[in-house]
């Protein structure tokens, strides 16, 4: 029995050039990488995404979303850290539903087909995970929450974070794991934490090295996932 390399075809996903530019200068050789910026937001994501995967003829069989996130603050100093990667296990359309004046209500109205949370493929987290203990680099685990509107105070992410026991926020998972579930196409979510969620200070985000951060172990974890051997 021989054993011989199969290459997957990897469409890596990012909202904005910042976060791809990064990916881009480390492309992993020997690996079919497509790269696609979809805007930010749910609604442009969803919308480029699509479009992209109908007009190609869905030829991705993995797709690896990744850029930044803001992580929630957690009283008990569990939560993740500034530069901190994270996976998600599942996305949850955080606002989706009905605003309250502490709380954001889920829409009960089964019959409308709504739907606002998605699990992301578990054996890609589990292969991901173990990628990143070989290499000794921390990474989180959690619920990831999408949202339209980024949360600009501690009162609100704690109760974001509260409601879904979620450990980061970011405005274009939810809407990427959809369409991947529509596609049938294997999903994988990274981000790097570039900022907590608290009383918005921009002053105390690194922004720019999250997006390094992000593209850096998007491109190991692409060369890792896109090589298979049989």
């Amino acid at each position: 029995h021989h054993v011989r390399e199969i290459l997957l075809t990897i469409l890596a996903v990012a909202a904005t050039e910042m976060e791809m530019l990064s990916l881009a200068r480390n492309a992993p050789e020997g690996v079919r990488l497509e790269l696609l910026v979809t805007g930010v937001g749910p609604m442009e994501t969803a919308h480029v995404l699509t479009r992209h995967l109908a007009e190609t003829g869905n030829k991705a069989e993995l797709v690896l979303n990744f850029g930044v996130a803001g992580a929630y603050v957690h009283p008990d100093g569990s939560g993740a850290e500034i530069l901190d990667l994270c996976l998600a296990g599942e996305e949850i359309l955080g606002d989706l539903g009905i605003c309250r004046r502490d709380r954001i209500d889920p829409l009960q109205a089964p019959e409308l087909g709504i739907r606002d949370r998605f699990t992301l493929d578990p054996d890609l987290v589990r292969q991901a995970q173990a990628f990143f203990r070989r290499r000794n680099m921390t990474c989180h685990t959690g619920r990831f929450v999408t949202v339209n509107c980024a949360s600009g105070t501690l009162r609100r992410g704690g109760m974001l974070a509260a409601s879904h026991q979620a450990l980061c926020e970011n405005m274009e998972g939810a809407a990427v794991a959809r369409v991947c579930e529509a596609f049938a196409v294997p999903c994988l979510e990274l981000r790097c934490i570039s900022n907590l969620v608290e009383d918005r200070d921009t002053g105390a985000w690194r922004l720019k090295e999250a997006c390094q951060r992000a593209g850096r172990a998007a491109a190991l974890l692409a060369a890792h996932l896109g090589r298979s051997r049989s």
